[in-house]
């Protein structure tokens, strides 16, 4: 079944996304006391009491400002109330009501959805007496917490799931899910080409770098295929400790890579890999994910570059990265989108590979006929059996008679041996070492 949409909406500075949090009970949404932080619409899953439904975060209208930024803020907004099921119309009982929240009202009203009017921060000492001015919002009592302190929160989550037991839900049918994380250095097109893969302006765009601040998720259906889009902040060189809302960015956009199947590493084809894309890559590899790397901006590319040189220095310069397939892309033109998600199906087939146990160690003995292991500390080294014991990544135990003679280069001829036999485009092959059952170490 599709879960119920429960979407939080309110004017700036509120504490929309601090009640996202505590209901979420994670750091989801990055919460600063500077106002408009939350830019686009942020996603979790939540359950109460046996009932499930998708917690949405979104950005402060804020009907002064008229640049263009707010107004894409604005559009995100209306999608927003468009989408939800059950709409919090999140107020500041402790300002009391303002000008705007009756903007906010009349934006909720005209979708003629349902809502439930809540008054934060009423921990404060007499913040009840101003409760009585926004009965004139027309939504009813006033219903009062305290998202920081948790005030009246468990009551707040009673109300919703009594709004959402009475919404008819479509059922859908079960569907295979791959995450998918966008990451990449500040301005290299991640929301472009996220949007122009969805088909519409669901990340806000701008042409100033770092506009993404938190790590969106995304659904997006192909067939029966269900991707989940995570698109990340731009990561940027170690930021110093005043910079707080980007520290908890680049930890989100970790936490991103961690939680996915398949990063997409994007890259500015203008300026080459730089030692920030080499670090990201680094990190991909050490959390062993799938990786696809995707050169964006190949319009600016002059037309006599040599593509196929071109690829062969990204790759040399990411050679760390084992087989990540390179799609040069134009989130602006859409040249070579239409690949993109075709090769995030062929990756996520060979994340997921089982590879059958007599099989594994057929191409084990072929591969030590073919190049037999040498003479080292006194003895050679043996490999008895062999077997894949997980996937995501494809992960293979080999039974020796001494894991200390595993040497770096037969590892590394091993490991090349099953890229060429069984494929594993764009997924990282990992070799364990045991002298008997119980006894593991990777090398």
């Amino acid at each position: 079944m599709r879960k119920p949409i429960v979407a939080i909406i309110g004017r700036m500075n509120v504490g929309k996304s601090t009640l996202f949090n505590r209901i979420t009970k994670k750091r989801t949404a990055i919460v600063e006391n500077e106002p408009g932080i939350t830019r686009d619409r942020i996603y979790a899953e939540c359950e109460w009491k046996g009932k499930q439904f998708t917690l949405v975060d979104t950005g402060g209208l804020d009907f002064i400002k008229k640049e263009e930024l707010q107004k894409k803020i604005t559009v995100q907004i209306e999608l927003a109330i468009e989408e939800a099921d059950l709409i919090i119309l999140l107020v500041d009982v402790k300002e009391g009501i303002n000008p705007d929240d009756f903007k906010v009202a009349k934006a909720i009203r005209e979708k003629n959805k349902s809502s439930i009017l809540v008054a934060n921060k009423g921990d404060v000492k007499g913040s009840e007496l101003k409760l009585y001015e926004f009965y004139e919002l027309g939504f009813g009592d006033p219903y009062i917490i305290s998202a920081e302190h948790g005030l009246n929160i468990d009551g707040l989550l009673d109300r919703i799931i009594s709004y959402i037991s009475e919404i008819k839900i479509e059922s859908e049918e079960e569907e295979n899910i791959i995450k998918v994380s966008i990451i990449g250095r500040p301005n290299v097109g991640k929301s472009s080409l996220l949007n122009r893969i969805l088909g519409e302006d669901r990340i806000i765009v701008s042409e100033h770098p770092g506009t993404t601040r938190d790590a969106i998720e995304i659904i997006f259906k192909h067939n029966s295929l269900k991707l989940i889009f995570i698109d990340t902040a731009g990561l940027r060189g170690k930021a110093k400790p005043k910079e707080d809302v980007e520290y908890y960015s680049t930890l989100r956009t970790f936490a991103a890579v961690h939680n996915s199947d398949i990063v997409l590493l994007i890259l500015d084809s203008t300026q080459g890999v730089s030692m920030q894309d080499k670090k990201i890559a680094n990190y991909i590899q050490k959390e062993r994910k799938a990786c696809i790397v995707i050169l964006n901006k190949f319009d600016l590319i002059n037309d006599n570059v040599d593509k196929k040189l071109f690829i062969d220095e990204v790759r040399y310069e990411l050679s760390f990265l084992k087989k990540s397939p390179i799609i040069m892309t134009s989130a602006i033109t859409g040249y070579n989108m239409d690949k993109i998600i075709s090769k995030i199906k062929e990756v996520a087939l060979q994340y997921s590979k089982k590879i059958p146990t007599s099989v594994i160690n057929a191409f084990i003995r072929e591969a030590i006929s073919k190049n037999p292991p040498k003479y080292v500390v006194g003895n050679t080294l043996k490999i008895k059996y062999a077997t894949q014991t997980g996937t995501k990544p494809p992960t293979f135990l080999l039974f020796v008679n001494n894991p200390k003679l595993m040497y770096t280069s037969y590892h590394k001829y091993l490991e090349n041996k099953f890229y060429e036999t069984f494929g594993f485009e764009g997924s990282p092959v990992v070799i364990d070492l045991a002298k008997k059952r119980g006894e593991r170490e990777t090398v």
